[in-house]
């Protein structure tokens, strides 16, 4: 009869290892999933990786002036807003921004009108515009064309 008492088998330790390696490994990939999903990092930038510039070369950087562009925002206070800006490009480009000047005034003179002008009142609205200025620029010259957009002057008269 003694040896009728049976001892249960005990796998917990193995079974707690295979929960820890388990819960580690969808904890490690949702973090993976994530920080690429919010844009910290790219899989695709890991394996393609850029030329290094040549040694002696360099990138002057070309500042093209825009016109000031003048809009009237409407309102019970109608008031006149002034923006001028700058496109930072290179050597390269500088011909293209500049022969494609009065379409860059245009396109910004629309998006200028168009803005609410409660929206001026709001925080943070300067960051909006140069924004959206360095994308419809963009549009219109192209990526490698436009490097910046710099805001040099807003004021309302």
């Amino acid at each position: 009869m003694a040896n009728a008492i049976t001892h249960p088998e005990h796998n917990p330790p193995r079974f707690r290892g295979m929960m820890f390696a388990i819960i580690a490994a969808l904890v490690l990939a949702g973090a993976g999933f994530g920080s690429t999903f919010l844009g910290f990092w790219s899989p695709s930038a890991l394996l393609h990786r850029e030329a290094a510039p040549a040694k002696g070369a360099s990138f002057a950087v070309e500042f093209v002036n825009i016109p000031p562009v003048e809009v009237i925002v409407p309102g019970p206070n109608s008031r006149t807003l002034i923006v001028q800006a700058v496109i930072e490009t290179d050597a390269a480009h500088r011909s293209q921004v500049e022969h494609l000047m009065p379409r860059i005034s245009d396109l910004f003179t629309a998006f200028l009108s168009g803005v609410d002008p409660a929206a001026y009142q709001r925080r943070g609205v300067l960051e909006v515009i140069r924004a959206e200025l360095v994308t419809r620029a963009r549009l219109v010259l192209g990526e490698e064309s436009v490097r910046d957009l710099l805001i040099t002057e807003f004021r309302f008269k």
